[in-house]
C-alpha cells in the first residue's frame, strides 16, 4: 500500500507538473482519494505495466446527486501510444462508474465532471475524444499576505461594522463546532450558489463529510456573517477556508467557500469576509490567500478580487460527459 501511495502521488506530479509548470500533490491529498476514510464516498482504479507499475490512475467521487467528480491521471514518460490505450481504460471505467452512481441515486443520466489544466493539450485532445465538453474556465488566484494586514480588522473572531456582525463559528460544550452555526454556514451556501454553474443541492451530512476529508480543513477558519441592525441576527454570509501546506516557506490560507445572500447584497459582506480571512491569514504567519474564480461568470466577481490584490496565478477547465445510467443496448 505505502509503495502505491507513494508512486499515485510521483504520478499526479507529474500530471501538475506537464498541466501548470510545478507540483503541489502530497501523500495527504492522496491518502482522501484512497483510504477507507475516502471510499466512503469514492471508487478507484489503477493500470500497472508488466513490471507492476502503476502508469495510470483514475476516480471518482460521488460529489452530489447528478454530479461525480472524475480523477485520470497517466504517467508522462511512457510510450504515447501505451498512454493512449490508458487513458481508453480509464474513461471506459469511468463511464461505468458513472452508471453505477446515476443507478444507485435513481438518475436516468449521470454527468462525469473532471478537470484540465489549461496548458494540457495532451488530456485536451484526450476529453475531447472520450466525448467530453469544456465547459468552463477558472482563474486560480493568490494575494499575497504581510504581517501587517493582521490589523485589517480589528479581531478575525469577531468583528462588526455597517449593521453586519462577522464571526468565526462558535464552539460546543464538547470542543466541537456549534452545529447550528454549521448548518448556518451551510444553508448560506447552498442558497448562495442556487443559480451558479453546475451547482447541485448536498445535504449538510454530505457538505461536512466532504470538507473535513481535505488536510487542510481546520474548524476556526469557518466564518458567518449576520446582519443584526434589523433585530434577532439573520445569516448573510459565509466563508470557509482551509490551510495551504508548504514544502519550503510558510503555509498559506485558501478560501473554499466565499457567499453572500441576496438579502446582504451591497452592505460590504463579501469583502468583510475577505479581510477576516487575510487578517487571519497574516495572524497566523502566512504568506498568502488563494481561491478559485469563474472566469466565464457574468458577475463580474473577479472585479473585487483584483481590486483587493489577487492575481492569476494559472488557469484550469471543467469538461462534462453526460452519460445515460442505462448501458446502451440493455433491456428497457
Amino acid at each position: 500500500m505505502d509503495a502505491d501511495v507513494v508512486r499515485l502521488v510521483e504520478l499526479l506530479r507529474g500530471h501538475e507538473t506537464a498541466g501548470r509548470g510545478w507540483a503541489g500533490a502530497d501523500r495527504e491529498g492522496v491518502l482522501v482519494e484512497i483510504s477507507d476514510l475516502g471510499t466512503r464516498t469514492r471508487e478507484n482504479v489503477v493500470v500497472r505495466d508488466t513490471d507492476g507499475v502503476i502508469q495510470a490512475w483514475g476516480s471518482v467521487h460521488d460529489r452530489a446527486a447528478g454530479r461525480m467528480l472524475y480523477v485520470h491521471v497517466v504517467a508522462r514518460d511512457i510510450d504515447h501510444r501505451i498512454a493512449g490505450a490508458c487513458s481508453r481504460v480509464l474513461f471506459a471505467w469511468a463511464e461505468g462508474q458513472a452508471r453505477e452512481v446515476g443507478a444507485a441515486r435513481g438518475l436516468a443520466v449521470q454527468q462525469i465532471d473532471t478537470g484540465a489544466f489549461a496548458d494540457d493539450p495532451r488530456q485536451h485532445a484526450w476529453l475531447a475524444g472520450a466525448g467530453f465538453d469544456r465547459v468552463r474556465s477558472w482563474w486560480q488566484m493568490s494575494r499575497p499576505v504581510t504581517p501587517a494586514e493582521s490589523g485589517l480588522v480589528p479581531d478575525p473572531e469577531r468583528w462588526e461594522k455597517n449593521g453586519v456582525l462577522f464571526r468565526a463559528v462558535g464552539s460546543a460544550d464538547d470542543g466541537m463546532p456549534d452545529e447550528a452555526d454549521l448548518r448556518s454556514v451551510h444553508e448560506v451556501l447552498e442558497g448562495a450558489f442556487t443559480d451558479h454553474f453546475n451547482s447541485r443541492e448536498e445535504t449538510f451530512a454530505e457538505f461536512v463529510h466532504r470538507l473535513r476529508q481535505d488536510p487542510g480543513h481546520r474548524w476556526d477558519h469557518w466564518w458567518l456573517a449576520e446582519i443584526v441592525d434589523a433585530g434577532a441576527p439573520v445569516a448573510a454570509g459565509a466563508l470557509v477556508a482551509t490551510e495551504s501546506i508548504s514544502d519550503d516557506g510558510p503555509n498559506g490560507s485558501y478560501v473554499d467557500y466565499l457567499g453572500v445572500l441576496s438579502n446582504a447584497r451591497g452592505r460590504g459582506v463579501a469583502k468583510g469576509l475577505l479581510h477576516t480571512v487575510i487578517a487571519d491569514a497574516a495572524a497566523r504567519d502566512r504568506n498568502r490567500v488563494g481561491l478559485e474564480v469563474d472566469a466565464d461568470s457574468p458577475t463580474g466577481a473577479d472585479g473585487l478580487y483584483t481590486s483587493m490584490g489577487w492575481t492569476t496565478s494559472y488557469m484550469t477547465q471543467s469538461w462534462h460527459k453526460d452519460v445515460p445510467v442505462e448501458a446502451p443496448g440493455a433491456d428497457a
